[in-house]
């Protein structure tokens, strides 16, 4: 007699079975959740990028034009029309331009200090008159704090050169009436930027006659500047 032998499977076999033929396709890709912070930060920087441009489009919008030195101008050199050019700025409280419709103010005045080229003008740029220097001798002098006025010396300004010579004689303790020092009448020409230790050279125009001992003094280190009432 034949015995017929039938296997069963597990209940727990049937569920983890895997189904025949391919598996099925969707077309939603998983989503993913957003933080909060990070859509915030999203949202300030597009805001502040916004702000931004809107200033740069006003900023742009209230340039003016202004005067620039379009070549450098030595300091005593009668401005020309040729040596200016109009640049556009920002409005600026810090700065006080000449706008260029006041440019025939500046043409024909003589530059007050050297005027590097892309310099904006102003009205301490220039000074009244022309080339101080026509006709003189250009003597430039090195003068430390206290051998110059603490009040800024202007091209065209009159000024007095005093011989100080250091000498250990001392007029007063032997009764002596003490002497008038030499000097020579002199017109500034240009001021250079103080240094580190603030010493300054001062261009001042001279005499032809009195270049050769204002020379000597400047060489010696004993001058001083005594600057002439402004009119």
């Amino acid at each position: 007699m034949a015995t017929t032998i039938t296997s069963r499977k597990s209940k727990g076999s049937e569920q983890q079975s895997v189904p025949a033929g391919p598996l099925p396709i969707t077309q939603e890709a998983p989503r993913r959740r957003r933080r909060p912070v990070v859509v915030g930060a999203g949202l300030a920087l597009a805001a502040v990028g916004a702000l931004v441009a809107v200033w740069q489009v006003n900023e742009a919008g209230n340039r003016v034009a202004v005067i620039a030195v379009a070549h450098g101008i030595k300091a005593g050199e009668v401005v020309k029309a040729s040596d200016l050019v109009a640049a556009e700025v920002a409005p600026d409280p810090a700065l006080d331009p000449v706008p260029v419709a006041r440019s025939k103010e500046i043409v024909g005045k003589t530059a007050a200090s050297d005027l590097p080229k892309g310099t904006l003008v102003t009205g301490a740029s220039v000074s009244e008159g022309a080339n101080v220097a026509k006709g003189r001798d250009t003597v430039g002098l090195l003068a430390k704090p206290g051998q110059l006025p603490a009040q800024p010396l202007r091209t065209g300004d009159a000024v007095m050169v005093v011989n100080t010579p250091q000498d250990n004689a001392d007029p007063t303790k032997s009764g002596q009436k003490p002497a008038t020092p030499d000097s020579l009448s002199a017109v500034v020409v240009g001021v250079s930027a103080p240094d580190a230790n603030g010493a300054q050279v001062v261009d001042v125009a001279v005499a032809p006659t009195d270049s050769a001992p204002l020379a000597t003094w400047a060489a010696r280190g004993s001058v001083a500047i005594v600057l002439k009432a402004r009119n």
